[in-house]
């Protein structure tokens, strides 16, 4: 979060800095610092920011979490979808946004053992979210080797956004952003949240790939048609969710 984010949240919020640094148990001085920028404002606060203003998931603070996977690590990205309102998983939805959806983005993507269900989810966070730090969402991926995944997630929105109205307003933004990864698109070849797949599945998958997976370098057989809320309105895919 940035002093000027934060700023903009309490100011937004209708809170004076005397309320809210006393509600974060910081002096008057050290908040008037962190919103000039002249001290960083740490996640710790970050988060205490985002709840006490009741801020969007997209003001919490961005980390990506080392590689791990399993059905535990994908358990808790559906929990934390689920509180960020992701219709297919409505019905396991307790609680408010714990994660800012960029960081479950680059957290799902570096998982190579992710569940279908989840992957699929991953294009509608970009669809979803405006708000989103993508400069940090590029650097981060571009660190951890992540970009092929990424540019594929992005392809997919965009492919939604290009054949769904409901979410037009996002394409722009999302065609930049394939642009801009593009100039990074590695050229091994990768798979999509399937850590195992045998030589004959791999050979299945280079010949019946989409052609966004063939760009990307991805073995996946994941296509925009096969996204629940591609076809949908936004306020009507719930549907889905059992």
């Amino acid at each position: 979060m940035t002093g000027q984010a934060l700023k903009e949240g309490r100011e937004g919020a209708g809170w004076s800095q005397v309320r809210l640094a006393t509600s974060l148990g910081v002096t008057q001085a050290y908040l008037s610092l962190m919103e000039r920028g002249r001290r960083p404002v740490p996640d710790r606060l970050a988060r205490a920011v985002a709840r006490v203003l009741a801020m969007p998931a997209t003001a919490l603070p961005v980390a990506l979490s080392p590689r791990s996977g399993g059905t535990s690590k994908s358990a808790s990205l559906a929990e934390e979808l689920a509180r960020l309102e992701y219709p297919g998983f409505a019905y396991r939805r307790k609680g408010k946004p714990s994660q800012n959806p960029a960081a479950l983005l680059l957290e799902a993507l570096a998982l190579d053992d992710l569940d279908a269900r989840v992957g699929e989810a991953l294009p509608w966070l970009l669809l979803r979210f405006d708000g989103l730090d993508l400069d940090l969402v590029v650097s981060r991926a571009k660190t951890h080797d992540l970009q092929n995944r990424l540019g594929f997630t992005v392809a997919l929105a965009r492919d939604v956004a290009e054949h769904n109205p409901s979410y037009g307003h996002r394409l722009g933004e999302l065609r930049e952003l394939e642009r801009r990864l593009e100039n990074s698109r590695l050229a091994r070849e990768d798979t999509f949240g399937r850590r195992e797949i045998t030589e004959r599945m791999r050979a299945w998958l280079r010949e019946n790939r989409s052609d966004e997976a063939r760009h990307w370098n991805l073995l996946t057989d994941l296509r925009r048609e096969h996204l629940p809320y591609a076809g949908q309105d936004p306020g009507a895919v719930a549907q889905f969710s059992s």
